[in-house]
């Protein structure tokens, strides 16, 4: 048993697979899934657990080179758009139809219980030399 880290073994197992520009996915309980990508599914209830508890331990755990948002966001979830403020990994936006496109090949999509607008990220996976 892992005494730190990640306790979730289907995020654990992602995480060590990815390579260089592998992309993961972390959203709201609302973002639709592609079919053919795999969903990990940590929803219990509406705001559990949240994105941003998902978010912070990701990026604490793992090599991230660019974050990829909806442009809405910027708008309709001010609280998000000023907590991803925060860091100085790259980060681009792009229209939520656009984001949910991209979502299609993707590794995996970690599904939380949040529930406010636009509250999805694409994660890519950096190198760590």
């Amino acid at each position: 048993m892992y005494k730190t880290g990640i306790l979730n073994s289907e995020i654990s197992k992602v995480l060590s697979d990815l390579g260089h520009t592998d992309r993961i996915v972390i959203a709201d309980c609302g973002l639709p899934v592609p079919k053919g990508v795999r969903k990990i599914d940590l929803a219990l209830t509406f705001g559990v657990p949240s994105f941003e508890s998902v978010y912070d331990i990701l990026l604490e755990h793992m090599s991230v080179q660019k974050m990829i948002f909806a442009e809405e966001m910027k708008t309709d979830n001010s609280a998000l758009y000023e907590k991803i403020q925060e860091t100085d990994v790259e980060r681009e936006f792009v229209s939520h139809e656009e984001l949910k496109k991209i979502t299609q090949d993707t590794v995996a999509i970690i599904r939380t219980g949040e529930a406010t607008p636009y509250a999805n990220v694409i994660l890519e996976s950096d190198v760590l030399f």
